[in-house]
């Protein structure tokens, strides 16, 4: 009876751990040929994030079209912000998601900003709760590429009704960043004109880095397809900048919280680094607070 009790709270410790830290049934990163190999699953879910007007012309098939708006959304003062948490909810439910899902997310990749809207909602998906995420390597235009199979049917879901354990621990907010500083490593993720501070967006109010941060700009990350580099190439990036300590405090940031997040991916769900967290405020909040000491490159 006494090892009864034991192995029950053990199964109800397991139960309750945080998605992220549960082991993976799906690589973080998938290939097209893995995905098509995959779609009877009835498991998997692929989230597609283009516009409607896109994925009604041709997607994925099994795909469910839930814009990228609607993960990453536009407030009076920042862009590419979390939704509140209830309408979090709302969006995994309303896309059919549980925790037995394995999910694909899958956009276009024209553009460095494109790319990392995969990310971003695989980030967001992340901290929803989920641990079977992914997102698809080249994305839409791999596929569509390679002529894998397409379909214009149009698909409706069951809604779902549960609620994830949100993992909160990987976004960081402005007071975060602040008492971290200091200790843990900041990695900006931003092209290098933006990190050395002589350039800047015009919603940003004061160009530069956050005092002591590194860079590891996300447009390196892929190639000129759309496609991840080599893992060699990146494993070999990230440790010449944030190290090979797996369990260091590692916070990404960039101008809105959108470009970050492929470091993030990248670092968390490739590299094994654990102890990694993403500011959402970003430049676009941090460059408003004075107490933010910014560095720019000068000539000495």
């Amino acid at each position: 009876m006494k090892h009864l009790k034991l192995f029950a709270l053990m199964l109800a410790a397991i139960l309750c751990l945080p998605a992220m830290l549960l082991a993976r049934e799906i690589p973080a990163v998938v290939s097209t040929d893995w995905l098509e190999k995959n779609l009877a699953n009835p498991d998997l879910k692929v989230i597609d994030i283009r516009k409607l007007e896109e994925y009604k012309a041709g997607h994925i098939p099994g795909a469910v079209n839930v814009f990228y708006g609607s993960w990453a959304v536009k407030t009076p003062d920042f862009d590419n912000e979390l939704p509140a948490d209830d309408d979090l909810l709302d969006i995994v439910n309303g896309a059919g998601l549980t925790p037995k899902s394995l999910i694909v997310v899958a956009g276009k990749v024209d553009n460095p900003t494109e790319q990392a809207n995969n990310t971003r909602v695989a980030w967001t998906l992340r901290y929803a709760g989920f641990g079977n995420v992914a997102f698809l390597d080249g994305g839409y235009n791999q596929w569509s590429a390679e002529k894998k199979p397409l379909s214009t049917d149009a698909v409706v879901v069951k809604a779902a009704d549960n609620k994830p354990p949100f993992v909160k621990q990987i976004k960081a907010d402005k007071e975060q960043v602040l008492a971290k500083r200091e200790k843990a490593v900041l990695v900006d993720a931003r092209l290098p004109e933006f990190f050395f501070g002589a350039a800047k967006f015009p919603f940003v109010e004061r160009p530069g880095r956050i005092k002591g941060a590194v860079n590891l700009p996300t447009a390196w990350l892929f190639t000129k397809e759309g496609t991840l580099r080599p893992a060699d190439e990146i494993t070999a990036m990230a440790a010449g900048v944030v190290g090979t300590d797996t369990g260091r405090e590692i916070v990404v940031y960039c101008d809105t919280g959108r470009l970050a997040s492929a470091w993030w991916f990248v670092l968390s769900e490739t590299l094994g680094y654990k102890n990694v967290s993403m500011y959402d405020g970003s430049s676009q909040e941090f460059s408003r607070d004075i107490r933010f000491p910014l560095e720019k490159f000068t000539w000495k």
